[in-house]
């Protein structure tokens, strides 16, 4: 006879009400900024500060003035966001699998460094980078913000991806040793696939630290030619400035690539870090 298993117990429809309206109620705080900046950004042109909460009264011109404004600077955030998460994903995967599996002498030291990096004020490194890029050209130009914010992107990603392949039961790994995969197969065809969550998390990650990066942006350019629109925005910044529909509209089109990067990754990014490899 199979064992009775107790039933479980319904939350009462009170409770479920009152949990379900405390929601409501934090998910309107979180997103009233959000409200806040959309609703000033459709303002008439013209007002200093915000106007009416209401959108009864919208007015485009504020995306018309942004995207003639900033148009080139959303479009270098682009493309060295893209190229921050292609370098730092390039760059990690090798290194994450090293340190799980091959005998790497000092793998120990190397991963504390790693770590380390992580607590390094970046201010330090902006400076460091600034005399080293005078003397090689790579001020102003798009592979030196890549470098840059690749400083950020690749520790956080062989963390990231350290924890995903060494989650890999070893016996898929030694069965495809005795097979004749060499490291470079193992590594492509089982490691690789195997943690692809973790791929892509790191790879968000990556994007959105290159994304909001404001402290590289305003050290290692000068001019006009390579500006993120993190340093391009401050051209709407001022005491006298009277372009508030512009500068909210610009933050509204600078936050769409970054939320539906995380939107359609989303599933990817909650299962990455804990159980990428076990899929």
């Amino acid at each position: 006879m199979a064992p009775v298993r107790p039933l479980k117990r319904r939350p009462r429809p009170a409770r479920r009400w009152a949990g379900t309206l405390v929601a409501i109620v934090l998910l309107a705080l979180m997103l009233s900024p959000v409200y806040g900046m959309v609703s000033a950004s459709v303002q008439p042109a013209g007002r200093s500060q915000p106007g009416s909460w209401l959108l009864s009264d919208a007015d485009p011109g504020g995306y018309v003035t942004a995207l003639h404004d900033q148009g080139g600077a959303l479009v270098t955030s682009l493309v060295v966001s893209l190229g921050t998460a292609a370098l730092s994903l390039a760059l990690s995967a090798p290194a994450a699998y090293a340190l799980t599996l091959s005998p790497v002498p000092g793998a120990g030291p190397f991963l504390f460094a790693v770590l380390f990096l992580q607590a390094v004020p970046g201010i330090s490194v902006a400076n460091a980078l600034h005399g080293f890029y005078a003397d090689t050209g790579l001020l102003d130009s798009y592979l030196g913000l890549i470098l840059a914010d690749s400083t950020a992107g690749v520790p956080f990603a062989i963390l990231v991806l350290r924890t995903a392949m060494g989650a890999v039961p070893r016996e898929l790994v030694e069965a495809a040793r005795l097979d004749g995969a060499g490291h470079r197969r193992v590594f492509l065809s089982l490691m690789l696939p195997l943690s692809m969550n973790a791929l892509v998390t790191a790879g968000v990650f990556a994007f959105l630290f290159a994304w909001g990066d404001t402290l590289f942006a305003l050290t290692l350019t000068t001019g006009d030619a390579v500006r993120p629109v993190t340093v391009s925005l401050f051209d709407y910044l001022g005491a006298h400035s009277t372009r508030w529909n512009a500068t909210m509209a610009t933050a509204v089109l600078a936050s769409l690539p970054a939320a539906v990067l995380v939107v359609v990754a989303q599933r990817h990014i909650t299962t990455g870090p804990a159980c990428g490899a076990t899929h």
